[in-house]
């Protein structure tokens, strides 16, 4: 069912961001307590503002009337991924070379499951992270397939 939704809306809300020149980040359709949330995160280089959000979530919310593939009653938010925002996609990784960024995985490299740290590279499905120990800077070459769940970091 979650998953059917989240297609439904992907296919729904594209067009949409492609006129305004904006891209979709994530889309997430959960339920919290008694409420279930759809959520639909965009983006543009240098970020999205509360104009932006609500054109698209009026757009979206028509497009969903329409079709109606929610039975359930449901909130529709539409906002900016944030400052942290996830790392879906292999694009999502190469649009972020040079960045911090923060991974988990499904198992050990190095024996750790966590790395945080600069996306120095990322080809033939290996994202390459450098991080630091203390002083000493290392470098660990994850296999993407091997990623849990990846995002920017902010750095203090």
């Amino acid at each position: 069912m979650s998953s059917q939704v989240i297609k439904i809306t992907e296919e729904l809300v594209q067009p949409i961001l492609e006129e305004k020149n904006l891209e979709l980040a994530d889309i997430e359709y959960v339920k919290e307590g008694k409420n279930w949330f759809l959520r639909v995160y965009i983006d543009k280089e240098g970020g999205v503002d509360i104009v932006e959000c609500g054109e698209v979530s009026e757009q979206l919310s028509e497009k969903l009337d329409e079709t109606d593939p929610i039975k359930d009653p449901y909130f529709l938010e539409v906002s900016s991924p944030g400052v942290e925002r996830p790392l879906k996609t292999q694009g999502d990784f190469i649009k972020n070379l040079n960045k911090n960024v923060f991974v988990k995985l499904y198992e050990r490299i190095d024996g750790e499951k966590e790395f945080e740290g600069i996306l120095k590279d990322f080809k033939e499905d290996t994202a390459i992270i450098e991080y630091k120990i203390k002083t000493r800077k290392k470098r660990v070459e994850i296999p993407y397939d091997k990623i849990a769940k990846a995002r920017l970091a902010v750095m203090f």
